[in-house]
């Protein structure tokens, strides 16, 4: 972690440290630092700040090292942190809010991060257009953003002639009310994709 001055860094970005209380509905101040979140996070080997040093850039107001870190997209929001947290922070939920004020400003991840928001988006995409996870729309989609044209073709025919892949999506009742709590979200969110 870089060296900072923490009064100037939490005077400076108190914004920031508000902001994320309020969008997480989180209270990260009572964070103490026990590091029962990092033990717990089965991803924690590959995040370059793991979640209780999370918590405490959030404190310090590490906005901007925060917004460019790795771990925002390398969480898969599985909540382990979360229910080994003993002053009750949902640790998933600040990642969450992290990474919708990255998209909001515009950062993009690096490095494998990159690849964990095209999947990210890919997956809200096919979601919200036909309201359900479609897999072939997902991978296709995935593979196209990623650059990674075959990525798990060679799964696709065993998966289809078991009868586990379709190739068309199936209708969803609903799918329009789908939509329409995307559209709600992404006002909210301030107009992010």
């Amino acid at each position: 972690m870089e060296s900072i001055n923490v009064n100037e860094s939490i005077s400076k970005n108190a914004d920031f440290i508000e902001q994320i209380g309020v969008e997480s509905g989180q209270p990260v101040q009572k964070c103490y630092q026990c590091g029962k979140c990092t033990a717990g996070c089965p991803l924690a080997f590959e995040m370059d700040y793991p979640p209780h040093q999370v918590i405490r850039m959030v404190q310090l107001g590490m906005k901007d090292a925060l917004l460019k870190s790795n771990t925002i997209w390398i969480c898969s929001s599985c909540s382990t942190c979360s229910t080994r947290c003993p002053c009750n922070v949902e640790i998933a939920h600040v990642m969450e809010s992290l990474r919708i004020m990255a998209g909001r400003s515009g950062t993009a991840p690096a490095g494998k991060a990159k690849y964990v928001e095209v999947m990210y988006n890919a997956l809200l995409s096919t979601v919200e257009k036909y309201g359900r996870t479609y897999e072939v729309g997902l991978v296709m989609q995935n593979n196209l953003k990623s650059g990674k044209l075959f990525n798990g073709a060679d799964m696709g025919l065993p998966m289809f002639q078991r009868g586990k892949l379709k190739l068309m999506p199936s209708k969803v009742q609903g799918a329009a009310e789908v939509a329409r709590i995307f559209a709600e979200v992404r006002k909210m969110e301030g107009g992010v994709k």
